[in-house]
């Protein structure tokens, strides 16, 4: 069966948007916003570009919902009027070519550094969820006391407020994955407190549920997605048999929401901070997303990870719900277009991903018609 008439090339209806494939792209961090986390002109180019096939669904990079959240320069964020004003720009673009865009709303907790949150702001404290210092730190975060957690559920709620009905987004993300602040709440190698927040998965689940339960009230839950790494070892994280937890936390949310937006899971053994896709399994142990998958029901599952097109022709047939691209995205503007005719990928240069200012690696990749024209 040629790819084009594979499950991975049908529409698909997510809440009220008609996806007319089943390819998204996933949240990249670029590192292209301005000092004061302001999405710059490029940014413009570089998100249309990828919008070249109408239905498309995209996921932004992560945005930070607060100053004291993030404490770093070239991610954008969304709690100025200028931040949003120039993420309007790019959702607007997005939008003029048929396609769709997620914001992704992040916290970095311990993830962020001292000496960040001090050029932002001398006051802000450096927090997490609980005392647990990453690897090759020398200071421990401040658990974050019970006031400060409800501070930033609402400061959650109130970038998705200004991502959906200031920017025009069409819905948002919850960054809960690869060590930042919401999983340091969910997983037990960051989570050492020994209040309602800590403990039990009853208790670690506790605060990504009040962040959604916010972010729902703020844009309803058609509009509200949150993503999960269980098997992440990135920032130290991994913690042992997470299946039972992050199981959990999909019943929850199915329960609460059923319409909900999705689940976004990465998949076992992903690598997000080097080129290899996949790292090797532990000796003797089964790593899988299959009963959090089947936890979560009939509600959009989107899994993410290292795949390629005969993966993902497979996990559409086999599993059904939606395929992300992260790094072949980035490299390849139009990637859904190549995939579907079986075409040759660009490949991603690294050493380009992470440059402030620059559209080196950014919106310089050929497409198709390009390539076959300097061919």
């Amino acid at each position: 069966m040629a790819a084009s008439n594979s499950a991975l090339f049908q529409p698909y209806q997510l809440g009220d948007l008609s996806l007319q494939h089943r390819i998204v792209m996933a949240p990249l961090t670029r590192l292209r916003a301005s000092t004061e986390n302001v999405p710059q002109e490029m940014s413009v180019e570089y998100y249309s570009q990828r919008a070249s096939v109408p239905g498309t669904l995209i996921i932004a990079e992560g945005s930070f919902i607060a100053e004291k959240a993030g404490g770093m320069p070239y991610i954008p964020g969304l709690w100025t009027e200028a931040q949003i004003a120039g993420w309007k720009k790019i959702v607007d673009a997005v939008h003029s070519k048929g396609c769709f865009i997620f914001a992704q709303i992040a916290g970095l907790g311990r993830s962020s550094t001292l000496e960040g949150l001090a050029a932002a702001d001398p006051s802000y404290p450096y927090i997490g969820a609980g005392d647990i210092p990453l690897e090759g730190r020398n200071e421990s975060p401040r658990p974050l006391t019970v006031p400060e957690i409800r501070e930033y559920t609402e400061l959650f709620a109130t970038a998705a407020k200004n991502a959906v009905e200031k920017a025009g987004f069409d819905g948002v993300e919850i960054h809960g994955a690869n060590g930042y602040l919401v999983d340091q709440f969910i997983q037990t190698n960051t989570n050492n407190r020994t209040d309602e927040y800590g403990g039990s998965i009853e208790n670690r689940i506790r605060f990504p549920l009040e962040i959604i339960d916010a972010v729902v009230k703020a844009v309803g839950e058609k509009k509200c997605a949150i993503k999960i790494s269980p098997w992440s070892r990135y920032q130290n994280m991994r913690m042992p048999d997470p299946v039972p937890t992050f199981k959990e936390l999909a019943v929850q949310i199915r329960k609460r929401y059923p319409a909900f937006a999705y689940l976004h899971v990465v998949e076992p053994r992903v690598a997000v901070d080097r080129d290899e896709y996949k790292l090797p399994a532990e000796p003797g142990v089964f790593e899988s997303n299959d009963e959090i998958r089947e936890a979560w029901g009939e509600l959009p599952f989107l899994s993410g990870g290292g795949y390629d097109l005969a993966g993902a022709i497979a996990t559409a047939r086999n599993k059904g719900g939606l395929v992300v691209f992260g790094r072949h995205f980035l490299a390849n503007p139009d990637l859904v277009a190549r995939l579907r005719k079986g075409s040759p990928l660009n490949q991603y240069n690294r050493a380009t991903f992470y440059l402030p200012g620059s559209a080196l690696g950014y919106t310089d990749y050929p497409f198709m018609e390009d390539v076959s024209v300097n061919a």
